[in-house]
Formats: structure tokens, C-alpha cells, sequence
């Protein structure tokens, strides 16, 4: 579980973060519901050990691994996707779990063309397949979906419900409710 109790930050004196608390479970999506610039990111900075909160603080299990989509990509652009993979994956890289990932996604027909030369939504879902892949207690999911047509969307959603099971997932989107989260307001 992770457990979030009364946590504030606020940047030259504007409250980003306002007295934030929530409990996040294992097996259950948990969805951090503010507009733009209403502290997600700022929120996973700091469950990430990033930044520090002003006041509050946060509860995480003992040796807690992460994985994480951030808002930028982080792809190794002059490698194909299972570069990629092997890369952040090391020693747990299972070419058959990563083929079928991939192929599930939508992006077995990329074979060995470079990321480079990837659309912005296959990006997106490589990054996604990347975190999925790695083994960890949470998952931190700071807009996976952008950029993502309506049917792979729908293939990340099935991904995600499968491949998250049995971990705390956390998760700034607006497809809350296609994944039967918590929601969380952060304003």
C-alpha cells in the first residue's frame, strides 16, 4: 500500500499540493484527477523521491520497486523496441513476454525500425510496455495515453488491467473510468 497523509508543496508561494491524502492498494488503479497544472506530476516527483513536500508525508512498503511512464518518453531513439526493453529490463528481459507485449500493443509490425521513426502514440506505448514489463510493487503512470488513437488506447487499457494486477498503479489520464479507478482530486 502507499499512503499519502496531509501532503502540501507550493512554488514561490503557489499552492500546487493542498493538504493531499489518499491510500493507494495493491490490485487497484488509483487516479489523480486535476486539471493542468493541478500537482500530478508534482505528486509523483515526490512518491518518486524527486522533490520533497513542504508539509505531509508519504508511506511506501519496505524496499519498494518502481516503474514509471513519465511525460517524456525517455526512449533510446536510435533503437528499435526490444532494444529498448533489453535495455531498462536487463537480466529480466523474456523475449517471448516482450514479443507478446509488443504484438498485443500494436507494435510487432515495427520490427527493427528506430524509435526515431516512431509516431508520437508508438512512443507512448513503448514507454508504456516498458514500465508494464519491469518488475515492480507500483506503477506510476503520468499520462501513458497521450497521443494514442482510440483503438490502441483500448489494447493499453486490456495491457495495463492484465499486467497490473497485484501492484499499486497510479495514474494521471482521463480514462479513469474505463478502468474502474479511484479517483483521486487533487484540487
Amino acid at each position: 500500500m502507499v499512503s499519502v497523509e496531509h501532503l502540501r508543496k507550493s512554488y514561490r508561494g503557489r499552492a500546487v499540493l493542498r493538504d493531499v491524502s489518499f491510500r493507494a492498494a495493491r490490485g487497484q488503479v488509483t487516479c489523480l484527477s486535476a486539471p493542468s497544472g493541478g500537482g500530478k506530476t508534482t505528486l509523483f516527483r515526490i512518491l518518486l523521491g524527486l522533490e520533497s513536500p513542504d508539509a505531509g508525508r508519504v508511506v511506501l512498503p519496505e524496499r519498494c520497486r518502481w516503474s514509471v511512464v513519465f511525460q517524456e518518453d525517455r526512449l533510446l531513439l536510435s533503437r528499435d523496441a526490444r532494444c529498448n526493453l533489453r535495455f531498462v529490463l536487463g537480466g529480466a528481459y523474456d523475449e517471448a513476454a516482450a514479443a507478446a507485449l509488443l504484438d498485443e500493443l500494436g507494435l510487432a509490425d515495427a520490427g527493427a525500425m528506430p524509435v526515431r521513426d516512431y509516431s508520437g502514440g508508438m512512443r507512448r506505448r513503448l514507454a508504456l510496455a516498458r514500465a508494464l514489463l519491469t518488475p515492480s510493487d507500483v506503477l506510476i503512470l503520468d499520462e501513458p495515453f497521450t497521443g494514442v488513437d482510440a483503438d490502441a488506447r483500448g489494447r493499453c487499457l486490456d495491457a495495463l488491467r492484465r499486467l497490473g494486477a497485484g501492484r499499486v498503479v497510479l495514474l494521471a489520464t482521463h480514462d479513469a473510468v474505463a478502468l474502474d479507478a479511484q479517483i483521486v482530486p487533487l484540487t
